[in-house]
């Protein structure tokens, strides 16, 4: 690791202490991580934020009191927010769907590997999605499921209304960015450059009002229901 590079900074929220412990005994077993707060609860979640000044913050769904997509929103309606990556047992969880509604960057199952969880808090770090196509279909067709089709139906109508504002290429890239596209795959089926890539999702952050590309891919799967 470079000598002058920082370690990325994570606060763990979590209600289960044997469950901070053991989370902290991972990612502190990492060089490039470090465990610099943890917290019991959402409020805890919110208040370890401003004190310790995280860059990942793995927040845990299901707590009593406030729970894992309250504090989500409370974090990152603080100012220069982490990342949040959620946490959970379950990867049917309507939790998750409104939290990555929300803005967080993805989720992890709490019976993951303590490597891959390690390589998730890193990608999270660096801005990008922790989310497979797989895992996305299944909370996204368990949430839809507990909606009234009255409630699927404005949903619809909302992102639609939304995708609306885009121009045609914007539009390509943004079903592109719902599959899972990286950047290099959009711009080779698009016969388009990475940069001009790069440029479209740019655009696709400030018209559909979104900071990640997992509140775009939810926007266009809710527009496409």
């Amino acid at each position: 690791m470079d000598g002058e590079r920082q370690p990325v900074r994570v606060l763990v929220v979590d209600d289960e202490q044997l469950v901070r412990v053991a989370l902290r005994l991972i990612l502190d077993g990492e060089p490039d991580l470090t465990v610099v707060a943890e917290a019991a609860d959402g409020d805890g979640a919110v208040r370890a934020v401003r004190e310790s000044r995280p860059d990942v913050v793995l927040m845990d769904v299901r707590m009593p009191g406030r729970d894992g997509l309250s504090a989500t929103e409370g974090v990152l309606a603080l100012p220069a927010p982490p990342r949040v990556l959620m946490l959970t047992t379950f990867d049917s969880d309507d939790l998750v769907l409104g939290a990555l509604r929300a803005g967080a960057l993805g989720f992890v199952l709490k019976d993951t590997p303590p490597a891959r969880i390690a390589d998730a808090v890193r990608t999270v770090a660096g801005g990008d999605p922790v989310l497979s196509p797989q895992a996305a279909t299944r909370v996204i067709a368990a949430a839809t499921a507990r909606r009234s089709p009255h409630a699927r139906r404005a949903e619809r109508e909302a992102a639609r209304e939304r995708l609306a504002a885009l121009t045609e290429r914007e539009l390509d890239t943004a079903r592109a960015v719902a599959e899972g596209l990286g950047n290099p795959e959009i711009a080779g089926r698009l016969g388009i450059s990475v940069a001009t890539v790069k440029a479209h999702i740019t655009s696709l952050f400030g018209k559909l009002s979104v900071a990640n590309r997992v509140q775009i891919a939810l926007l266009v799967r809710d527009a496409e229901e």
